[in-house]
């Protein structure tokens, strides 16, 4: 391998002129992007000896995360390469040789009509208090959501914004809030300590990059009910999934009282999947739940199998359904009915509202 700095800028000028989303450099394999949702190997380059993965991941990564690499056998790091490019990273052990995953991460944060999100969406940047919800799969979406939903109120409101990441991925440019960035492992200890503290710290938004765990959520509940506005990520399928997964993460003695926090407290949840364009290019579909006191009722009264019903027939308060979207993006023709199938959750309603059975 030619000298480590060069050789890494050129693969990432590629990356960044064929729009890769994510670069790989695995042992055996040649440098793979990521385009389109298709992984697409680097023919030109030599396949990654156990030696190279290594020396690529020691200088991607600060010492602090070389030893945690080293010693936990994976690491969560952000990398930033002469003001160009900015990526997420991971540096993990697989079959005791180190491999590395980037997710590229754009230096401007895109706009919620840049991104082809609902405009109902702007509802949730406009709101005081409560708790909003992106999820969906990994790679769908969620952090570039969020970052627009953080950054619209960045320019709309004098806001305190404060951020707890692992690792920091956009970086938000103060305009009329002040925008706290807090990195874990290296501004805080962990998401738990991180939502202690900004609890302390005059916040008006909390914005938490994943909640993992009861506590943590329980803390964002907590802030939600007590007059910030707080969002965050999940890794769910849906509106209803997502409301039994909170649910599912606490003990049974405490699932009463957080079914009652979460119908007080919730504002909205965000469902996405990024899809193939026909034309080239990826196209997001949404979920838009809004919690109504129908949503609120059945959070609280144990039928969140209900939520499904309720969102498919609130299409005149802006609710909208996985399938709905999906719909509406074929029939405009910026997908193909069997990329649509793809990610349906329920395949038989999309057929019957394509007309497809």
């Amino acid at each position: 391998m030619e000298n480590i700095e060069r050789y890494l800028e050129k693969i990432f000028e590629e990356a960044i002129l064929k729009e890769a989303s994510d670069i790989h450099f695995s042992v055996g394999r040649k440098p793979t992007l990521r385009i389109e949702g298709k992984l697409s190997p680097l023919e030109e380059y030599s396949p990654l000896l156990p030696k190279d993965t290594e020396k690529i991941a020691l200088f991607l990564l600060s010492e602090k995360k070389k030893e945690i690499l080293f010693s936990k056998k994976a690491v969560d790091f952000s990398y930033s390469f002469r003001k160009k490019i900015r990526f997420r990273g991971n540096a993990y052990f697989q079959q005791e040789v180190i491999s590395v995953a980037l997710r590229i991460i754009p230096s401007r944060i895109r706009t919620i009509e840049e991104l082809n999100l609902p405009p109902l969406l702007h509802r949730f940047a406009n709101l005081e208090q409560g708790f909003v919800l992106i999820t969906g799969p990994a790679g769908h979406g969620k952090s570039t959501t969020l970052a627009a939903l953080i950054d619209e109120i960045n320019h709309k409101r004098a806001d305190h914004i404060i951020t707890i990441e692992d690792p920091i991925e956009y970086t938000f440019y103060q305009d009329k809030s002040i925008v706290d960035q807090r990195e874990v492992g290296r501004d805080t200890q962990s998401f738990i300590f991180g939502l202690r503290e900004a609890l302390r710290q005059d916040p008006d938004v909390i914005m938490v990059g994943e909640m993992r765990d009861y506590e943590s959520i329980s803390i964002a509940l907590r802030a939600a009910e007590t007059g910030h506005l707080v969002f965050s990520t999940l890794h769910t399928n849906s509106a209803s999934q997502t409301i039994d997964r909170i649910i599912d993460v606490f003990p049974a003695e405490q699932q009463e009282q957080v079914r009652a926090q979460l119908a007080s407290t919730l504002r909205g949840i965000v469902s996405l999947r990024l899809l193939r364009k026909i034309s080239g290019g990826r196209i997001p579909a949404c979920e838009v739940l809004i919690a109504n006191p129908a949503v609120s009722a059945v959070i609280r009264e144990k039928r969140t199998h209900e939520i499904d019903m309720i969102i498919s027939t609130s299409r005149e308060e802006g609710m909208q359904s996985l399938n709905h979207s999906l719909a509406n993006l074929v029939k405009k023709k910026e997908i193909s009915f069997e990329e649509a199938l793809r990610y349906s959750l329920r395949q038989k309603e999309l057929r019957l509202l394509l007309g497809k059975m």
